[in-house]
């Protein structure tokens, strides 16, 4: 499996689309021909399908702010459409479920018909309430463990960060040290070069002398003799 960001969303979007064409296959056709529990059995698998759904898009979320800027946006809008996609079957889904728990679904010919009961309305409102609070509720809990994630993340980055300032701060305290052994060094071979100068002055001045001695010797010995 890749794991670069890119690749990571690709198959995160892979596993939503499969998930989603599912859940359009279920609205479009098995619900249509199905009645009674079947069709209630199927609605259910719709909804734990859409949770599928949800968690892949809040993954999704997290992999787009990994890839890089220059080619952000053409996932951005694919994660843009994903969600579009999946609020529109969320929403065929709770209508078709609504219908469902008032007993408003006929038979095998799988139509939905119209009640006369005056309390369709409150009971239709109250359900999607429930609906409501519950997509909500998960909501809640996906950004909850979304933000753990990005606290995670921030406190791995901070500790790396530290890590690098100390590993700087070695280098540099290595390299002052280093700078120090440099001068003593310099200063060290500076003497060795003042006294190798000296020596041979000395040693040119002692020279000087020998000649001078030879010379007189010599004069002594030959010219006075």
């Amino acid at each position: 499996m890749d794991e670069t960001p890119t690749g990571l969303f690709d198959a995160y979007h892979g596993d939503f689309e499969h998930i989603i064409q599912g859940v359009k296959n279920k609205l479009d056709k098995e619900v249509l021909e199905q009645y009674g529990e079947q069709r209630k059995a199927t609605l259910r698998r719709v909804e734990i399908e859409l949770d599928e759904a949800d968690d892949l898009v809040s993954q999704l979320e997290i992999e787009v702010q990994g890839i890089p800027a220059s080619i952000r946006p053409q996932y951005a809008a694919r994660l843009k459409q994903s969600k579009i996609d999946m609020n529109r079957l969320k929403r065929v889904a709770k209508d078709m479920h609504a219908k469902v728990s008032r007993g408003e679904l006929l038979g095998p010919g799988g139509s939905f018909a119209r009640s006369d009961d005056p309390y369709d309305d409150e009971r239709t409102t109250l359900l999607a309430g429930t609906h409501i609070l519950t997509d909500g509720s998960r909501r809640l809990d996906n950004a909850t463990r979304i933000a753990l994630e990005t606290e995670t993340l921030g406190a791995d980055i901070l500790r790396n960060l530290a890590e690098d300032r100390e590993r700087i701060e070695n280098s540099r305290d290595t390299l002052q040290r280093a700078d120090t052994s440099i001068d003593r060094a310099s200063k060290t071979l500076k003497n060795m070069i003042r006294q190798m100068y000296k020596q041979r002055f000395i040693l040119s001045g002692l020279g000087v002398v020998l000649v001078i001695v030879v010379l007189v010797i010599l004069y002594f010995k030959l010219i006075r003799h």
